[in-house]
């Protein structure tokens, strides 16, 4: 019997879904048997490197995942229940030919899916992931005789990963760090790692928690509240909130101010990194604060489009020291290529160690520009015929656009980013200014705009 297996799982960055709505481990099976084919077929490996994160959802699903792979022939090591970073660094330190991670990072714990990487740790580019989803959709792909089906280790990646950041961070000050994990999967990374570098520690919600019920898997601001709480009243030199699955990390400073990702990366850049050279790689989201702060001190700043994938593959290709993606998503390649959020806040607690300031103090250094981010309802038929009309329109009207990833358009005092969403009918209006009055003008003035094309193209399908 042929699954229904719906096309809009396979996203740019990964595959998702609803459990038991959009996948389940019949699809996962099929997914497996589909990056065995990919593996052996297409990149011309023999190994896989699996791993999962705590959700209630992801043991059937990781295990119907192998079975797949290993009935096409190629073998997998297996690192079980993982934070993000222990499978990817176990993939990398073994030198697997490709890296999988069953997890659907920030979403609720109804939602489940995998995040494909290479054995180096940069994430499997969207033309790729397509050819699994293809492989997928169209059943194409060679299960082996029994004699030839994939062996599975099973192996445990914690200690070599914990000995890795022993031998990396050292500390001279006794500094005391509050960790939230969210009760996601870096309650079986980050205390036992923090520790064993030589940080105090005061633990918020982490004790494992499938189902997210003490603090939702996306660490926005609002969800902090108990974190800052913490940082302020015993006195801690900084915290960290990690979102569902451990690629993404946010640092809250001694003040319980909650800092950016632009922020952090900025710090990084001006106190973490001893040669100021090389270039950083930024998303269309970032601030102008990290050209405006980062630049002067010797470094060249590159905008990408938005995505994990996108982030590193650049680094790899610019030999970056630092990648920044306005989500959360940050990489220090003088680790590794992929987005382990156990980095950043080592690095923070490094940068401490060497300076006499506070993080508070050095968060007040950097300038903050108010933004603005509106939805815009637009139908699927036509978002990006619109966004592609907005680039023709707005190049005759405006000197600096950038249209590698929907249309930006640098002002001298401010910017702003038109993108269609890619799963839902919408369009994103981002902005950003020296002050709020003209934010609001930008704003206003873009959004009409945006608008008024809309309209054309709902008159011209009449």
């Amino acid at each position: 019997m042929k699954l229904d297996i719906s096309k809009h799982i396979f996203r740019a960055y990964d595959i998702r879904g609803l459990y038991e709505k959009d996948i389940s481990p019949e699809i996962f099976y099929k997914i497996g048997l589909a990056a065995g084919n990919y593996v052996k077929n297409v990149i011309h490996g023999k190994q896989i490197a699996v791993g999962n994160d705590i959700r209630q959802s992801s043991i059937p699903l990781v295990h119907s995942f192998i079975a797949g792979v290993s009935a096409t022939g190629i073998d997998i090591v297996y690192t079980g229940n993982t934070a993000f970073g222990q499978t990817l660094f176990k993939g990398w330190e073994l030198k697997q030919d490709l890296i999988a991670f069953v997890t659907a990072s920030h979403l609720p714990p109804e939602w489940n899916g995998i995040k494909f990487y290479y054995g180096d740790g940069v994430g499997l580019p969207e033309k790729e992931l397509m050819k699994i989803r293809d492989f997928t959709l169209n059943d194409d792909f060679d299960a082996v005789g029994w004699e030839k089906v994939g062996d599975v280790e099973v192996v445990d990646p914690k200690t070599s990963y914990k000995n890795f950041f022993k031998s990396k961070f050292k500390f001279n000050k006794k500094l005391k760090v509050a960790i939230d994990c969210g009760g996601g999967s870096t309650t079986l990374s980050a205390p036992d790692v923090f520790d064993a570098v030589g940080l105090d520690t005061v633990h918020v919600f982490c004790e494992p928690d499938p189902s997210f019920s003490k603090r939702p898997s996306e660490p926005k601001p609002e969800n902090l509240t108990v974190l800052v709480d913490a940082v302020k009243k015993n006195n801690c030199d900084f915290g960290v909130a990690f979102d569902g699955d451990g690629d993404r990390s946010v640092i809250v400073d001694n003040t319980g101010k909650v800092l950016s990702a632009d922020e952090t990366g900025i710090i990084l850049g001006k106190y973490g990194l001893a040669e100021k050279k090389g270039t950083i790689i930024v998303n269309v989201e970032c601030s102008k604060a990290v050209k405006e702060q980062l630049e002067p001190l010797g470094f060249k700043v590159k905008q990408i489009p938005v995505g994990h994938t996108f982030l590193t593959l650049e680094a790899k290709l610019e030999k970056s020291p630092l990648g920044i993606e306005s989500s959360g998503h940050l990489i220090l390649t003088e680790y590794f290529l992929f987005d382990d959020a156990l980095v950043v806040p080592l690095k923070i607690a490094e940068i401490l160690d060497n300076n006499e300031k506070t993080l508070g103090e050095l968060a007040a250094e950097i300038p903050t520009y108010p933004t603005k981010k509106e939805v815009i309802d637009c139908d699927d038929q036509i978002k990006f015929d619109v966004v592609e009309r907005l680039k023709v329109e707005l190049t005759k009207e405006f000197e600096n656009i950038n249209a590698m990833d929907g249309v930006r358009v640098d002002l001298k005092n401010g910017w702003v980013l038109i993108r269609s969403s890619n799963t839902s009918p919408i369009i994103r209006l981002t902005t950003e200014a020296d002050n709020e009055k003209l934010l609001g003008q930008l704003t206003t003035q873009f959004m009409d705009k945006t608008e008024e094309i809309i309209e054309k193209f709902k008159g011209e399908s009449k």
